[in-house]
């Protein structure tokens, strides 16, 4: 029998880069012309070029290594060949190095390794997420070796796989730049050295371990593999044995180059090139054929080298053993392919009966006949099962007798050997006895210190084994760090892409239902049909509700119905006018904080988490402008407070008791302003809601811990805030006595409201400073903004802003006092500048001036005018201001108050004379 132009090629080097076969190539009928015209001479095989590139100048990973099987209840070790395939991260394996096709594979790609010091010497593990794989080296040397190969060259496979497609956007790429070429400098294991004489294509030429039987090698789970690899090697041994006439004749042997690693790295090369160029295929094959017959028999390397007869012969004595076991195991498969050559055969015969029938009759006999033989089959395959039953009970049964007569024996041997101890104890106690004391102690000492010695070594070996261990361990754990850390940082990325999609969607959403709203306002200029349209797409955008878009997908930053303080983020406005535009602010706060979540946010976040005591210094101040993150602002509020305004233990608590035992003259006007305090605060919405009790005490408190001022309208919302945020109802009582008393001058809540007033007039002086287009433009049109702003400098901007601003506001305001008030009063303004001044009429600046603060939704945008754009705001200035304007006002009020007493003596002295006058014209009547 020919063989084909792939029997030929050596096996030996890597099984799994072998290119698979055309089966038409591969039969009987000997090599084709086209592969004849293809044979290369010997000089071409002499000048095959050498591929001299860094894949093929690395060497192969493949050796033999004994693999855990399992026959039935029985598990038994097999010598397996593997080779590990670079290409697909799999460790392929081969019942010999000249098979042709694997056995399995195992993927290494999500495999973890581990090597466990109680499964005995060179035994490891390799886990897929499928199945667990037990394997065995040689010696612990070869288990190190294949474990530290399979995690670098695993390892490697998985850098060079790229983790995003190309044309991603930048914001996702630029953090992955650089990441994936890097290199792991952390030497945790130390490189171990190879050990030729089990791993590397040296390893293929030696003989493969035996195994007891020559049938316990063959895998009965992949018998057409089997059958495949062993008539590919039947044509292989053949050929060679055509060759040099004998198996044994030595005659022809040719000796081996010199240089066998570069002969590796050319093979090598050549295999790179058959995958490149299928061309080169059958050269490669012939190539191999000619280095297999200069090589020789597999050993003749060996005997060539060996000088003495006595050497070769045993060397031909463990080659005829080896073909023996060898015959063995061919002669089992060919009685295998008899048998199913002859089934074949028959079913052949029956089915050309069938074909050469005439009749139907016949054809109808011999389907019939068959059908008899299915049905036999079939009961014989049901008594076979039945059989099987049987045999697995009484195999059951055996084997729970065994496990008691385990039981028993291992009794016995307890016994025998308690029986054995006791034994020797009365032997050693008589020796004690009969022998001198002296020789008895040094008999002792040196007795115990060979145990301890012996235990000592074991110590070492236990602690050499769990080092290794733990050094193989800690290279896993710092792989997988390192994956979780690019994947932490991809995950990073992917989220500052989506906030930065949401926000701009948040922004087109925005302009949109600005579109609506000029549309809104231009319906009455509109035809009928265009108006309705109008209509109906407004009415939709007021029936979206944004916390159910945000629970239908992934949002960073869902805008929810209430903040973390209870404020709704969308108000409900009773015109229906401004409902679009509450929509408008909602879309605007979310985009703003999408955008300034990781840019500004994050940044901000982090270095209040670094400050540990608080101090005023200017960093601190700096920070608590740019505004307090929420699980900071409790911590600092509180802070500030007691630097001001020291707490009297037990004040709050007898002033309670005061309030509940006295009626306070403003109990009335405080049940009165209750229901009308932060009526957007869901905590305060409510006559039943947990916080207005809470509210009523800390008023009723104040009001008798300052019976100056007792109670006045704007206290409550002030109150309000403080518990939202501080939570405790005493902390709440002693900020609103640090605003009242400390921050805010003397006389801001008095029943004059004088110093308030003062305020209103040092504002306007700001603004015309300030802003002297919009002062002009309110003078214009007679615009008096302190109707505006009055209850701004009273309240602390309380239902004028945002809840986000509106704490960054109080931020700085408890922290710096009424000037922050002054300068966010006039940076409202500039932000809205441009837009008041285009409106050119009385009545319509009021209305926009009314609701203007609620559509500032760039808390960031403001804080800058506000501290940077309207700088310089010295302190002095602000004082000396307030004490010229409360001069003048003052003065105007006392003569105010002469022009009253006049009025009130002049209309006394006319009462008199007009009684004259009535009784006069009485007597006259009479």
């Amino acid at each position: 029998m020919k063989k084909g132009p792939e029997s030929g090629t050596c096996m030996l080097a890597a099984p799994g880069s072998l290119v698979e076969s055309d089966p038409d190539t591969n039969s009987s009928n000997g090599t084709s012309a086209r592969e004849k015209d293809m044979l290369p001479s010997p000089r071409e095989l002499e000048n095959v070029p050498v591929k001299t590139s860094t894949e093929t100048s690395r060497k192969k990973l493949c050796g033999y290594l004994n693999k855990l099987g399992i026959k039935g209840p029985i598990k038994t070790w097999k010598s397996r060949w593997f080779f590990y395939d670079e290409n697909k991260c799999r460790l392929l394996y081969y019942r010999t190095a000249q098979d042709i096709n694997p056995l399995g594979s195992i993927d290494l790609s999500s495999a973890s390794f581990d090597c466990k010091m109680e499964n005995g010497e060179g035994v490891f593990e390799i886990r897929t997420p499928s199945r667990a794989f037990t394997l065995k080296a040689i010696s612990k040397q070869a288990m190190m070796y294949w474990l530290q190969q399979l995690q670098m060259r695993r390892w490697e496979f998985c850098n060079t796989q790229s983790r995003f497609p190309v044309g991603s956007s930048q914001l996702v790429n630029e953090p992955l730049a650089g990441r994936t070429n890097v290199v792991d400098n952390e030497d945790f294991l130390p490189l171990v050295k190879t050990p030729t004489e089990a791993v590397g294509l040296k390893a293929a030429s030696l003989p493969a371990p035996q195994t007891s039987t020559a049938l316990q090698n063959i895998s009965l789970k992949h018998p057409w593999t089997e059958i495949q690899n062993t008539v590919y090697n039947i044509c292989g041994s053949k050929q060679l044995w055509g060759s040099n006439g004998n198996v044994f004749s030595f005659d022809e042997f040719q000796e081996h180059p010199e240089n066998v690693d570069e002969e590796q790295e050319a093979e090598g090369a050549v295999k790179e090139g058959t995958l490149e160029d299928g061309r080169m295929g059958p050269r490669l094959n012939w190539i191999r054929k000619a280095r297999w017959m200069n090589s020789g028999f597999p050993g003749s390397e060996e005997l060539l080298r060996e000088k003495n007869s006595v050497d070769k012969v045993s060397v031909l004595q463990q080659q005829i053993l080896t073909l023996t076991e060898e015959v063995k195991s061919q002669k089992e498969l060919v009685k295998l392919l008899h048998k199913a050559l002859e089934a074949a055969q028959q079913e052949k015969r029956v089915s050309n009966m069938y074909l050469t029938a005439t009749e139907d009759k016949d054809r109808l006999e011999l389907v019939r006949h068959k059908v008899r033989q299915i049905a036999d089959l079939t009961s014989r395959l049901e008594a076979l099962e039945q059989e099987k039953k049987e045999l697995e009970q009484i195999l059951t049964l055996r084997d729970s007798h065994i496990q008691e007569l385990k039981e028993h024996v291992q009794l016995l041997m307890e016994k025998n050997h308690a029986k054995q101890e006791v034994i020797m104890t009365l032997t050693e106690q008589m020796a004690r006895e009969l022998s001198d004391p002296l020789q008895e102690a040094n008999t002792i000492t040196v007795e115990t210190l060979y145990k301890q010695q012996e235990e000592i070594e074991h110590l070492k070996d236990d602690i050499d084994a769990y080092k290794t261990q733990n050094q193989f361990l800690n290279s896993e754990i710092h792989q997988v760090t390192r994956l979780w850390t690019s994947v932490a940082e991809n995950e990073k990325a992917l989220l500052m892409k989506c906030a930065c999609l949401q926000a701009r969607n948040c922004q087109m959403e925005s302009k949109y239902l600005t579109v609506l709203r000029k549309l809104q306002e231009a319906v009455p200029g509109l035809p009928s049909s265009h108006a309705e349209l109008v209509k109906n797409l407004i009415q939709e955008a007021l029936q979206w509700d944004v916390k159910e878009e945000a629970e239908e997908g992934f949002n960073l930053n869902p805008v929810s119905e209430y903040d973390e303080y209870g404020f709704m983020t969308v108000p409900d406005y009773e015109i229906e006018d401004w409902k679009l535009l509450a929509k408008i602010q909602a879309l605007e706060i979310k985009s703003n904080k999408l955008r300034s979540q990781e840019i500004v946010e994050k940044p901000l976040r982090d270095r209040w988490n670094s400050i540990g005591e608080l101090n005023p210094c200017a960093e601190l101040k700096s920070l608590i402008r740019s505004g307090i993150p929420v699980e900071h602002r409790q911590r600092v509020w509180r802070w500030m407070v007691s630097r001001h305004c020291s707490p009297a233990p037990g004040h709050y608590q007898r002033l309670l008791e005061q309030s509940r035992s006295t009626e306070h003259p403003a109990c009335r006007q405080i049940e009165l302003d209750l229901p009308r305090t932060l009526t957007n605060n869901k905590h305060f919405s409510s006559p039943t809601s947990q916080l207005i009790p809470r509210l009523r005490r800390v008023l009723l408190a104040f009001s008798w811990h300052n019976p100056a001022i007792g109670y006045c309208q704007g206290l409550n919302r002030l109150a309000a805030v403080a518990l939202l945020v501080l939570e405790d109802e005493e902390s709440a009582f002693w900020c609103l006595v640090y605003i009242v008393e400390n921050l805010m001058p003397a006389d801001y809540y008095s029943e004059t409201l004088i110093t308030s007033q003062v305020d209103q007039r040092v504002f306007k002086d700001f603004l015309s400073e300030k802003l002297p287009r919009l002062m002009a433009h309110f003078e214009q049109y007679r615009i008096d903004v302190s109707l505006i702003t009055f209850n701004w400098f009273l309240v602390a901007f309380v239902d004028s802003l945002v809840s986000d601003i509106l704490l960054r506001v109080w931020d700085a305001f408890l922290y710096e006092g009424t000037k922050v008030i002054f300068r966010y009063a006039l940076a409202i303004f500039k932000y809205n500048e441009e837009e008041i001044l285009r409106i050119h009429d009385s009545v319509e600046i009021y209305q926009y001036l009314r609701f203007f603060t609620r559509m500032i939704t760039d808390g960031r945008k403001l804080m800058n005018i506000a501290f940077n754009d309207l700088n310089p705001f010295p302190m002095k200035l602000l004082r000396n201001r307030r004490s010229m304007h409360r001069e003048e006002l003052e003065a105007e009020l006392c003569e105010l108050q002469q022009i009253k007493a006049a009025y009130v003596k002049e209309r006394a002295e006319q009462v008199p004379q007009d009684l004259e006058e009535v009784v006069s014209e009485e007597e006259e009547e009479s």
